[in-house]
């Protein structure tokens, strides 16, 4: 009797919406890859429900206690803490043979050092924090060097970057450059979301943290309102990141006055109907550029955690959101803390809206973004990388 193969055991640590997604699409393209060279793998981490669904068994869903800035994330220390002791339990009954961190920078370094120095596995950085970017200090970027086997990078400049700290990278190219190409066209995705061909739409996406229904979307609501009076037959689309946000969102719509078509999901069905997006700075720009759909991105951050981060940390950043990091050069408007008032805010929507020369710009742009993204096949180069590892 033959002796029965051994499952190879993978564990993915992340965490907030775009982490999950990321760890979701990452999970079906393992099970397909390692299927091709006939290994049989098993999942568990810690993300959320996109992950469960690809087939991961979670010790913990780790979705919605994410946060940006030092005085947001103190009430979601102690259930990182108590997510992570749980997965740490587990982990040193029945260690897995490989762990791959996915962003979600201070919880994946307490997770990287316990893979490596507890669990003695090799750890795999897929989408690193970045630090490449914001960097105010060696201190993180050393932390992961320590840990980390092999860095796959998604962006150009955070492979130079990691490599000359002398960690071991891998450029993979972005995963969004094949599954943007999947969504269907503005045409297919107006029919789908029984939008009219004529409609002016403009897509609001103002959160996935919940923090940032409070900083983000009364600022987007009111950039919404001059856009309304302006334009009053603009139609408002507004897709939910998770469906508990939902009470919020309709009672923030209500006090605004703004009258939105809310959605669960199919976000990116609504960014390729939309004629302009107005967000928050975050993974969904990337989307955005790659749908080639004009936006307009703005972020806030509590101001206890601004004045720290200007006048303790001095830190300087020249852009904030992924498609102008891509190439370091700007791409799309960014309205940052002081400079994110809805006035500044829907005045350059307007412009986009109206204006198809400032339209055709921003477009242009977005050529030059896709192409510093790599060739398609990003995601099987991420999960060939892993499985070379069992």
């Amino acid at each position: 009797m033959t002796e029965e193969k051994k499952k190879r055991r993978i564990f993915i640590s992340t965490g907030e919406v775009s982490g999950d997604w990321h760890g979701a699409i990452l999970i079906e393209a393992l099970h397909e890859r390692a299927a091709l060279r006939q290994i049989e793998i098993e999942i568990v981490g810690l993300g959320g429900d996109r992950m469960a669904a690809a087939g991961a068994n979670l010790f913990g869903n780790t979705v919605g206690i994410g946060s940006i800035g030092a005085v947001e994330a103190i009430p979601y220390i102690l259930p990182t803490i108590r997510v992570q002791e749980t997965a740490k339990k587990s982990l040193k009954k029945s260690p897995p043979d490989v762990a791959v961190l996915i962003d979600y920078m201070m919880p994946n370094q307490g997770m990287g050092y316990f893979a490596k120095r507890v669990l003695n596995i090799p750890v795999i950085y897929y989408i690193a924090p970045q630090e490449w970017v914001w960097s105010f200090n060696d201190k993180n970027t050393r932390a992961i060097a320590a840990f980390t086997d092999k860095l796959l990078a998604i962006f150009p400049q955070e492979a130079v970057y990691y490599e000359k700290q002398g960690t071991n990278v891998q450029w993979v190219g972005h995963p969004f450059v094949d599954l943007m190409s999947k969504v269907p066209d503005r045409a297919a995705a107006r029919q789908q979301l029984g939008i009219g061909a004529d409609e002016l739409v403009v897509t609001l996406l103002p959160a996935s943290r919940t923090q940032e229904l409070k900083s983000v979307m009364p600022i987007i609501l009111k950039a919404a309102k001059i856009i309304q009076a302006k334009l009053p037959h603009v139609k408002f689309w507004l897709p939910l990141s998770l469906d508990r946000y939902r009470p919020a969102v309709e009672a923030l719509l209500a006090e605004y006055d703004i009258k939105a078509t809310i959605i669960s999901g199919q976000s990116q069905l609504a960014i390729s109907a939309a004629d302009l997006v107005l967000s928050k700075s975050g993974t969904v720009n990337l989307e955005t550029a790659l749908l080639n759909v004009p936006q307009v991105i703005l972020y806030r951050v509590n101001v206890i955690t601004a004045w720290i981060a200007k006048y303790i940390v001095k830190l300087q950043l020249p852009f904030i959101s992924p498609v102008n990091l891509v190439n370091m050069e700007s791409v799309i408007p960014e309205f940052v803390q002081d400079d994110a008032n809805p006035e500044a805010i829907a005045a350059m929507a307007l412009e986009l809206l109206t204006n198809e020369r400032s339209r055709q710009e921003m477009l242009d742009g977005y050529k030059k973004v896709r192409e510093s993204l790599g060739s398609t096949g990003a995601i099987n180069r991420v999960a060939d990388a892993i499985i070379d590892y069992l």
